[in-house]
Order: structure tokens, then sequence, then C-alpha cells
């Protein structure tokens, strides 16, 4: 240990003794230099407590090991959940990740995709805004470096991973028919592909059990404060004749929150026990939806697969000295939701 301050990897390797090359060889891959050379350098850096920029070593790779990640908001319990399990899965495979927030803001979004393509990157993934995305600015995101879309999509010519809405809705709508009640179904502002989908994946399942579908639509359309509208919303709802039904089926989690907290304020019970008023029920299992006051009753998306197969799919192409991989049609993966019943429905 030394009180000298070492301020970048040409100084360490003139203390050292050891060649600018090799040091930069052994940061970039400890495994690929000698295993005395490796020691030596391992007492050099216990020895001057150096520490490299290891981002910028990476970009200075032929092949950066970076990748982007941009979300709506790292603040939804959602996306902060799937942002977690990629990181682990990045640096399960040597990669540091950088997480971008677009904040549910459009502008931002694509000052993030900007941020994106003025760094040396190896791919990214983005879990876009939806509607008022800016496509051009990320069809140039795409011609630039490899990219997967993650939980909804904007085209067909990028690959994605995300839940099948047509499993996961029809899965727990008749559920809830069997159970009690056929459901109401309350939507969420139309701000990605996620709301039409399950929308009408609702619609045409209670069609097709020869039952009449009833919707409670939403003002909002481009809004990601779902459980502000959503309480808004059945606030208004309960002020007038009420919910068609006495079960309650939410676009999301986060619309659920909203209903839930509207029902309690209008002195209603929920829960699917006997003397319960009303059952609500949403989509996605965020973590806090098990910790709700009744546990509410969901569709689970498998965010350790969503994250596992986008990290996957994303460096199969970034890593792949096959030209014909970046040639195959872009996949497009879909996962299967499951039910979980708690208390609420």
């Amino acid at each position: 240990m030394t009180d000298r301050t070492i301020k970048n990897m040409a100084e360490f390797s003139a203390l050292s003794g050891i060649s600018r090359p090799t040091v930069s060889k052994y940061f970039n891959d400890p495994d690929s230099v000698r295993k005395s050379t490796r020691a030596q350098i391992e007492n050099a850096l216990a020895k001057y407590e150096y520490r490299p920029n290891l981002f910028a070593v990476n970009l200075n790779k032929k092949r950066p090991k970076i990748v982007g990640l941009i979300v709506p908001d790292t603040a939804d319990t959602f996306f902060s959940e799937l942002v977690r399990r990629i990181e682990m899965r990045c640096v399960e495979r040597g990669y540091l990740a950088i997480v971008l927030s677009s904040r549910g803001d459009a502008q931002l979004e694509a000052r993030s995709i900007e941020t994106l393509l003025s760094l040396k990157i190896a791919g990214a993934i983005v879990a876009p805004l939806g509607v008022h995305s800016d496509q051009q600015l990320i069809r140039s995101l795409r011609a630039r470096i490899p990219m997967v879309f993650l939980d909804s999509s904007l085209d067909e010519d990028t690959p994605f991973v995300g839940t099948n809405n047509f499993q996961s809705v029809p899965l727990i709508t008749e559920y809830l028919c069997r159970s009690g009640d056929a459901p109401t179904y309350f939507d969420m502002p139309a701000v990605n592909q996620n709301g039409p989908e399950r929308k009408l994946a609702y619609v045409t399942t209670m069609q097709r059990l020869g039952l009449k579908p009833e919707v409670v639509a939403v003002t909002a359309k481009n809004d990601w404060r779902f459980e502000d509208i959503a309480f808004e919303e059945a606030q208004r709802v309960l002020r007038g004749p009420g919910f068609p039904t006495r079960t309650v089926l939410c676009a999301n989690d986060r619309c659920a929150v909203g209903v839930m907290a509207a029902a309690f304020q209008h002195g209603l019970r929920i829960g699917r026990e006997p003397g319960c008023d009303i059952r609500i029920a949403g989509h996605d299992d965020q973590p806090h939806s098990r910790y709700g006051c009744p546990p509410l009753t969901t569709v689970a998306q498998d965010f350790d697969q969503l994250a596992q197969n986008a990290v996957s799919i994303l460096l199969e192409r970034v890593e792949s000295e096959d030209a014909a991989v970046g040639d195959r049609p872009p996949q497009q993966l879909r996962l299967e939701g499951k039910l979980v019943m708690r208390a609420s429905a």
C-alpha cells in the first residue's frame, strides 16, 4: 500500500514494471495472461490501490462489453424488477449495463436513445413508451447496434420479448367467471400495445364464453400515472350506479391499486369471502401486489424469463461471428402468464 495516487493505466504500468499491453490484456480478461504475470499485476493493484476506469476500458475495446437499457420508469416496480434481473444476467455474461429511464416522457426517451447512439456499446434492450416513441430514432439505434424490445414492441423487424396477453388475460378471465360474477374490465391508458391487446383478449374471451363484455374505459390516453387515473375513474363509477358486475379485472396491478383505494373509500369490502362486496384482480404480479390489503389476485409475468431471454437474444446477436444470425427473422418471444390466486378475488 502506498500514499501515491495513480491516475491512469500508463502510470500503473510504469510503476509496476509490467508492459501496458499486458496490463490492458489483464483488464480485458484476467485469464488471458500467464498465472505468474496475473499474480504480479494483482500484487501491484493491492500495493498501489489502483482501480481502473472499467467504463473507459470497455469503450476502448473493439467489442465493448456494455449493454444499454431504456425503460419507461425505474420507479415502476414492474420495470425495476426487470432492470435488477437484466443487470444480474449481464454481469453473469461479463457485461456492464447502463440503465436510462424515460419517466413516461417521449422527449426524455428520445434523449436516452440519443445518449446510447453517442456511446460505443454492444447492444440495447428497450422497453419503449409506445405510441409516442420516436420510431425514426429507434430505427436509427437498431441500424447501429443489435437491439431487443422488451414488454412492448413497435414493429416486427426487431426481436421482442414479452408476455402473451392473449394467453394471460383469458386465463384470469375464465378463472373469475368460474369462481363468481363475470368480470367487468377496467381499462388502462393505451400507452403501448399491452392496453389494446389485453382489452381485446378480455372481450373475445367473454364472447367465447357467451357472456356480455363490460368495459370501463379511461379518458387519459398517454399517461403513465396508472394508480391516479384508475382511482379517479373508479371514484366516478362508484359515485354513480357502480360497476356493472361485482368483479373487476384491471388491465394491470397498478390500476388495481387505484381501484382498490376507491372501493375502500366507498366502504366496500374487497375479497372472495362471504360478506365481501366486490372482487378485484389485476395483471403482472408486481412485487407489492402480494402485500396489499387484501393481497391481489393477478396473472404473474415471469420476470426471470423475461430478463434472461432478452439478454440471451441480444447477446447472441452481439457475440455471433456468423452473419446469418443477423439475417434470421427477428425472434418474437411471448411468454405465458401464471394465475396467482390471492384473497382479493
